[in-house]
C-alpha cells in the first residue's frame, strides 16, 4: 500500500496518541495489580496523559483544517484521531470510577480487562507504525478485533457472576458500571481498527 502524497506530521500525531494510550493503559494495568494506595497517583498520571493527548488531537485538527493535501482522506484522519481519543478517555474514566467507587479488592475480571486494553493499545501502536511506513497492518487489526471479542466474553461472565453471587446491590451496580466502561474502551480500540481497515481498502 502506498500513501502519496504524504504529510508526515499526521502520522506523528497518530504515533503520539497511540504512545499516550499505551502509557496510560500500562499505568492502569499496574495500579489494579498493586495496593489501593497505587490508585490515586495512577489516576493523576492518567489524567495528565489524557490532557497531553487532548493537546495532540487539537493540534492535529488545526493542521487538518489548514492542509490542502493530506496522506489520507481528511474524514479518515479525523475519525482515527477522534477514536484514539475515545480510547484514552475510556482508560481515564475507568481509573476515576475505581477510585471514586473505592473498589477493593480489585476483582480479577477488572485486572484481565485492563491487561486486554494494554495489549490493544500496544497493537494499535504497532498498526500506526506500520501505517506510517506503508507496511501491512491487517494482522494488527484482526488481533484487536479478537481482543474486543475476548473482552466481551469476560464482561458477560463477570456480570452474570455478579448477579449470581453479589449480595450488596450498591457494590453490584458499581462493579457492573466499571465492567461496562472497560468493555466500551475495548470497543473504541476496535473502532480504530475498523477505520484502519477502511483506509487499507481505500488505498489498496
Amino acid at each position: 500500500m502506498r500513501l502519496l502524497p504524504r504529510e508526515e506530521k499526521f502520522f506523528l500525531y497518530f504515533d503520539r496518541q497511540a504512545a499516550f494510550i499505551v502509557e496510560a493503559a500500562q499505568v492502569l494495568n499496574d495500579a489494579v495489580r498493586q495496593s489501593e494506595a497505587a490508585m490515586p497517583p495512577a489516576a493523576q498520571r492518567i489524567s495528565d496523559l489524557e490532557q497531553q493527548a487532548d493537546e495532540v488531537i487539537h493540534e492535529s485538527f488545526v493542521r487538518l483544517n489548514s492542509t490542502f493535501i493530506t496522506p489520507l482522506d481528511p474524514e479518515d484522519i479525523h475519525q482515527l484521531a477522534a477514536s484514539l481519543d475515545d480510547v484514552i478517555d475510556g482508560i481515564e474514566e475507568t481509573v476515576h470510577r475505581l477510585l471514586a467507587y473505592d473498589v477493593k479488592p480489585i476483582p480479577k475480571p477488572v485486572q484481565d480487562l485492563c491487561a486486554i486494553i494494554l495489549e490493544a493499545g500496544q497493537t494499535l501502536q504497532r498498526a500506526f507504525l506500520a501505517l506510517s511506513k506503508s507496511e501491512p497492518l491487517q494482522a494488527e487489526c484482526i488481533h484487536i478485533n479478537h481482543l474486543e471479542g475476548k473482552a466481551d466474553a469476560i464482561v458477560r461472565s463477570a456480570v452474570a457472576d455478579l448477579f449470581r453471587h453479589e449480595k450488596d446491590p450498591i457494590q453490584l451496580i458499581k462493579l457492573k458500571e466499571v465492567y461496562e466502561i472497560l468493555e466500551k474502551t475495548t470497543d473504541y480500540a476496535e473502532d480504530v481498527a475498523d477505520v484502519l481497515q477502511e483506509v487499507l481498502v481505500k488505498n489498496s
